[in-house]
């Protein structure tokens, strides 16, 4: 069945098992659609929400950000990837950086890359494009935000670093110790510029909000084999899952989508809304890459 062909009802299904963490496989064989129909069609809906979330989260007026970095590979772990059968460009580790305003609870900015500097101050000035005046951002603490956070906003924001202390594993000897994360025993707030309110000194939302995605998306389990094999698929993936998340999922405790309660949607989408959203990028073939960074001018 080639992509042309899909009726709108199997796009919309293969749309609700690719955001409810299926893989592509099983999505494949549930739906007896090729896998090359099923790639397509998760390479349109990430080029198309990519460049929807680019347009449309923009002077979003929040008051407190969130930021932090999730872990996944692609293809295979960076200490594995020299030995790596035919490993493609672009495997290793890879790291989803992601900050959400704490109260609608909206993915402002998300940016994919390694865990440098660079895409620090990438991921950093994407989010200050993107609000409408000063807010308070919580970090943890992680070096690379220092230099990146000031450089984004020209130190006109309160912001402060939660930096958290972690013990040893208790009483846990060998394979055990492996899957078991180090236990945090404590967090230290650090005032990094302006004013932050103490109280607000927080990254318990954007930490849940990643714990969400790991949970629903199998590419973000760890020791398991449903990771991605090609870092574009990665992106293609997270693109429509934070547009699903942000305009179409009703959040339980807002009753209400993140984007209409940031004020960016005055209305509730679905799933076939989202279908349309591809149709409409679909013939625009020129349109390429979304995810190309605009230049920083210094």
């Amino acid at each position: 069945m080639g992509m042309n062909k899909l009726d709108i009802k199997t796009r919309v299904t293969i749309l609700n098992m690719l955001v409810e963490g299926s893989s592509m496989r099983s999505i494949s064989r549930i739906t007896v659609v090729s896998i090359n129909t099923v790639t397509k069609l998760l390479e349109d809906a990430g080029k198309a929400c990519a460049a929807y979330h680019d347009v449309t989260v923009r002077d979003v007026k929040a008051a407190q950000v969130q930021c932090d970095e999730i872990w996944s590979f692609c293809y295979a772990k960076d200490k594995n990837v020299a030995t790596a059968k035919a490993a493609p460009q672009g495997a290793g580790d890879v790291w989803t950086w992601t900050a959400i305003d704490r109260d609608s609870k909206m993915i402002l900015a998300f940016e994919v890359g390694d865990r440098s500097a660079e895409t620090a101050r990438d991921f950093m000035f994407d989010l200050a494009d993107r609000l409408a005046s000063r807010v308070q951002l919580t970090t943890d603490g992680y070096g690379a935000y220092l230099k990146a956070a000031g450089d984004a906003f020209a130190a006109d924001i309160d912001y402060a670093m939660l930096i958290k202390l972690y013990g040893e594993p208790t009483g846990q000897k060998g394979h055990e110790r492996k899957y078991s994360p180090a236990e945090c025993t404590g967090a230290r707030k650090e005032p990094i510029f302006g004013k932050p309110n103490p109280d607000m000194i927080s990254t318990s939302h954007v930490e849940r909000q990643n714990l969400t995605m790991r949970m629903g998306m199998r590419r973000f389990t760890r020791l398991t084999n449903g990771f991605s094999e090609k870092l574009e698929n990665h992106l293609h993936m997270l693109s429509l899952y934070f547009v699903h998340y942000n305009f179409v999922r009703i959040h339980k405790s807002l009753k209400c989508t993140p984007a209409m309660a940031a004020g960016v949607s005055k209305e509730l989408h679905d799933m076939n809304w989202l279908a349309g959203l591809i149709e409409a990028a679909a013939p625009k073939a020129g349109l390429r890459g979304p995810y190309k960074k605009k230049e920083i001018s210094n």
